[in-house]
């Protein structure tokens, strides 16, 4: 895990956000995700530096499509929100469980 999955998995884990529980590089067709919970159907990435070219904008726009067509929610965060305004991330978090 990178920096910022470490310390977005420290809150988010072991079922402290409403009772929901998240699993980490969980696998989901063809991709595998930082973070998801089924029970919200929602899906968490964690975007570094390499998502923000133009391939890495492409593949996370065919990934997110994909999420969303099987009925999950995705949320993105950049590694800069996760570090900056951790208490931010998990607010938004919460108000989609």
């Amino acid at each position: 895990m990178t920096d910022t999955e470490k310390l977005l998995w420290a809150k988010i884990r072991g079922k402290q956000m409403k009772g929901f529980q998240f699993y980490r590089q969980k696998p989901i067709g063809n991709f595998i995700v930082d973070f998801y919970c089924p029970k919200a159907k929602l899906v968490i990435e964690l975007d570094g530096g390499q998502h923000y070219c133009e391939n890495g904008k492409a593949k996370d726009s065919q990934r997110d499509e994909y999420m969303e067509s099987i009925g999950l929610r995705v949320l993105r965060f950049s590694d800069r929100e996760v570090f900056e305004s951790l208490r931010a991330v998990i607010e938004k978090i919460w108000s989609y469980l």
